[in-house]
């Protein structure tokens, strides 16, 4: 649920299952700063999605000066909030305290699924996309997983191939890559190094999505990027720049690839970000289990 207020939204909790998991909570927060020069329409990409991996139980939307916002889901289920930025500062404040699992789930040996037996949703993830060109890595994705059983196994072998091949190093992309290009230079962005993997599960008819959102004591702290791919019936996490699972994560959005999942877009040339604090606190971590949406 939401209310408006004079200059934003303010969400509130909404309801909780029965399932149970061991949880943390967390604080995020982003603020961006931009210059304006001209009437500007944006569409922004910040609120986390409530879904069976996280609940939000408190958060600020706030924009200064006030300007009405509307929202939107985009096709992929993503929460999308437009407005038009007017000349001046321009300022996005976004804070939410979000209880989400503090490990995630693995399960070697999990299966393949065969395409007939995909759902529908699932099935635009197993398409080359504009930064995942999956047609064109079929070879080195069969090379890659030649010793692993179908499924998660596959999965596991390109998370870690990816992870031994092409060098995290933050800052070094500015502007989205192809995989073939991040495949070639061997470096690369959380963005850049997800869509790589992204691509070669593609390759072998695995599903997988590029996911944007929080990591808990990431260093250097920002937005991050991973990936999920659907093996066994559902999607599971794998992140190619961490060193193994780590939970405390916090869901932006999802999408084929960064063109679906960018924070914010803007439309004409007199916009400029001219900062970006994201900010990533320890709240609370429970000792027992606690319900998550």
């Amino acid at each position: 649920m939401l209310t408006t207020s004079c200059n934003g939204w303010v969400f509130e909790a909404g309801s909780t299952n029965t399932d149970q998991q061991t949880a943390m909570k967390l604080q995020v927060s982003c603020d961006l700063h931009f210059q304006i020069e001209d009437p500007t329409a944006l569409i922004l990409m910040l609120r986390p999605l409530s879904s069976a991996q996280q609940r939000i139980t408190k958060a600020s939307y706030i924009v200064e000066p006030g300007v009405p916002i509307t929202e939107n889901k985009d096709s992929y289920g993503n929460f999308c909030q437009r407005l038009l930025a007017p000349p001046g500062e321009f300022i996005v404040h976004t804070a939410f305290e979000v209880i989400t699992p503090d490990n995630i789930d693995t399960a070697p040996g999990a299966n393949f699924v065969e395409i007939q037996n995909l759902p529908n949703q699932i099935l635009p993830y197993l398409l080359p996309s504009r930064y995942c060109e999956s047609d064109r890595f079929g070879d080195l994705a069969r090379e890659i997983v030649a010793d692993a059983l179908p499924g998660y196994d596959q999965v596991s072998q390109i998370n870690d191939w990816v992870q031994r091949n092409i060098n995290y190093i933050p800052g070094s992309s500015d502007l989205p890559l192809s995989a073939i290009d991040i495949n070639n230079r061997g470096y690369g962005v959380c963005r850049d190094l997800a869509q790589l993997a992204i691509t070669l599960c593609r390759s072998i008819s695995i599903p997988a999505r590029l996911v944007v959102g929080y990591l808990y004591q990431l260093e250097p702290m920002d937005l991050h990027a991973w990936f999920e791919a659907y093996i066994g019936g559902r999607w599971y996490t794998f992140d190619p720049t961490q060193s193994g699972p780590r939970g405390g994560r916090v869901i932006v959005a999802f999408g084929r690839d960064a063109a679906d999942v960018s924070i914010f877009h803007q439309f004409g040339l007199g916009c400029v970000l001219n900062s970006m604090d994201v900010r990533v606190n320890l709240l609370s971590k429970p000792s027992n289990s606690v319900q998550v949406l």
